[in-house]
């Protein structure tokens, strides 16, 4: 199997992203104290212990995080190359067991699976399985992959598993990242880029004529259209379900350019709900100004660029896409994190990547970053340089 990627298995390793693994390092740090600030009063009150979430975070955080150093080093990517499969099936099998007594309810959502002491949402190893196992059916097509009818299986992947994920946990916003990774794999894979952009037009125009008639039409339907009318009238329904979104942005607004001083938020006290979580952003503009709010995206904009170098530069497609859908996948969250709080989009539920509260998210990002740097190791700057389909694009 190695010889078909045109890799060694025994290798000697010239490159290893210390760039990508210090900006991960940097935006968990960085994460495990905005979270110790934000949850201290609520965890004292609630729990006795103001150190009760950040206890548990900094744990698997730092678990994860050592996880994901040996794993990078001690493992082949390609090994997911026969794994791909397997991993898509059963993260269908574990998300339908949430339906099932196995399946814990949190929050009003069944999303969960719960194992004793332990419990994890499947609907993150999902995303895992789509960025690992699409580029095998492209990686497969070659040249092939050409026109409409080759993008048609690759997608139905994605798109099944993201219909599979809502169907069994109404998680709508996770269903989105899915067929958002695929998508954007597809596309840097695929040679016709004007089909995409004319699609993602009608796309943007289909949701926008939803938007306004949700907008100008006393609509009654499920929450979701309640969201989106939310979203467009906040005020209006302040002492309901506004009462988030406007807390949240009061907390950025008082916040100024430089904030109130770390640890010194007021909104935090009870006035945002679940602050750790999809609000925690706002904590930060706070507390930390628009300054600070900066800084964290500065950050993300550099992690989003070393994926991207490892991408580029990845020895093979399959490394390639793979990191590609890594780069989707985080840039994603952060954009539809940022734009809820700041009132861009409707709540969609997504939390902020090394930040946010949640151990399952961390859990595996964290592999994700495992599987980046593995690629970024098998990195050749002494070989020939190769195009995305194998062939000698120059010499080096």
């Amino acid at each position: 199997m190695w010889r078909r990627f045109g890799i060694k298995r025994n290798f000697r390793a010239d490159y290893y992203d210390y760039g990508l693994l210090t900006s991960v390092v940097l935006l968990t740090g960085f994460g495990l104290v905005i979270l110790y600030s934000a949850t201290s009063y609520t965890a004292q009150v609630r729990y006795g212990s103001d150190l009760y979430f950040f206890r548990k975070q900094a744990l698997i955080s730092a678990l994860a995080l050592v996880m994901a150093v040996f794993l990078s080093m001690a493992l082949d990517y390609h090994i997911l190359w026969k794994a791909g499969g397997m991993l898509y099936v059963l993260s269908l099998m574990l998300i339908t067991l949430t339906q099932t007594p196995l399946g814990k309810t949190m929050n009003g959502a069944r999303r969960w699976l719960n194992f004793g002491p332990l419990s994890f949402q499947p609907a993150e190893l999902a995303k895992i399985a789509v960025l690992v196992y699409i580029p095998i059916w492209i990686v497969k097509m070659g040249r092939k992959f050409r026109g409409f009818k080759a993008v048609i299986f690759p997608f139905c992947l994605g798109l099944f598993q993201a219909i599979w994920v809502y169907g069994f946990t109404q998680n709508l916003s996770t269903a989105i990242i899915i067929l958002g990774i695929t998508v954007a794999i597809i596309f840097v894979a695929h040679p016709n880029t004007k089909a995409f952009l004319v699609a993602a037009a009608i796309t943007a125009a289909i949701v926008a004529a939803i938007v306004w008639f949700i907008g100008t039409h006393e609509v009654r339907g499920s929450f979701r259209v309640g969201r989106v009318q939310v979203w467009l009238h906040p005020e209006k329904y302040s002492s309901g379900r506004g009462y988030q979104i406007l807390q949240a942005l009061y907390a950025i607004g008082s916040g100024g350019l430089l904030g109130k001083g770390l640890g010194n938020s007021t909104q935090k006290l009870g006035a945002v709900p679940e602050a750790e979580n999809d609000m925690i952003f706002s904590i930060i503009c706070e507390e930390l100004g628009i300054v600070g709010g900066i800084i964290v995206v500065l950050l993300f904009i550099y992690l989003l660029y070393r994926l991207f170098i490892i991408a580029q530069n990845a020895p093979d497609l399959y490394g390639s896409l793979i990191v590609t859908g890594i780069f989707a996948h985080i840039a994603l969250q952060v954009i539809l994190n940022i734009s809820v709080v700041l009132n861009l989009i409707p709540t969609t539920g997504v939390t902020l990547p090394f930040i946010s509260y949640g151990g399952t998210s961390a859990f595996f990002l964290m592999l994700e970053i495992a599987i980046a740097l593995s690629v970024s190791m098998r990195i050749r700057f002494r070989e020939a340089r190769r195009n995305l389909w194998g062939e000698i694009a120059d010499e080096s």
